[in-house]
């Protein structure tokens, strides 16, 4: 029987390699499930369990701007667009990933903070578009600081190539599933 094409399971963690949280994990269902291949866990697990830890360092930083992830991605989107004028909330949660009802108070809890404001759109009367106030603009600039110096103290400790293989396979990864 031919086994060349088969997936092979990653090396087990040697004296160079600290087994993780995801190592135990997949020697489990190696154990629990013998008849099934965990060795995609090895990458999805790990990228999962990243997320989390790094979302958790994202919302730390932030949290000293009093902003949660998802009120500084709609500011940042508002920050990115510049003085083209505001976005409409359609536009906003077609760059933002929530639901309508999501933005709606994400909205509301901005435009309460004085962060945000929306204005009649000049192209439809029926419609709103939503702009920074002076006060959200300096809010999500100083954020931005912080968002951007917590991102660089979240890398892991690459040599430059390192980092560079890294990017290209996760952009190829997302491109695959996101577009």
């Amino acid at each position: 029987m031919d086994t060349s094409d088969a997936p092979q399971p990653a090396e087990a963690p040697d004296a160079a390699h600290t087994a993780d949280v995801v190592d135990r994990l997949i020697a489990k269902w190696r154990a629990a499930r013998p008849d099934l291949d965990p060795s995609p866990l090895e990458v999805v697990g790990r990228v999962l369990v990243l997320a989390q830890h790094l979302e958790r360092s994202v919302e730390g930083a932030l949290d000293k701007h009093g902003l949660a992830l998802g009120q500084f991605d709609i500011l940042a989107t508002l920050r990115r667009h510049g003085k083209k004028g505001g976005l409409t909330p359609t536009q906003l949660l077609e760059s933002v990933v929530l639901s309508s009802g999501g933005m709606t108070a994400r909205l509301d809890a901005l435009a309460d903070a004085g962060m945000i404001c929306r204005k009649p759109n000049p192209d439809d009367r029926r419609m709103v578009v939503i702009e920074l106030t002076a006060k959200g603009r300096r809010i999500i600039d100083n954020a931005t600081r912080t968002r951007f110096k917590e991102a660089n103290d979240s890398l892991p400790a690459l040599d430059e190539t390192e980092l560079a293989t890294l990017t290209g396979l996760l952009r190829k990864w997302l491109t695959q599933v996101a577009g």
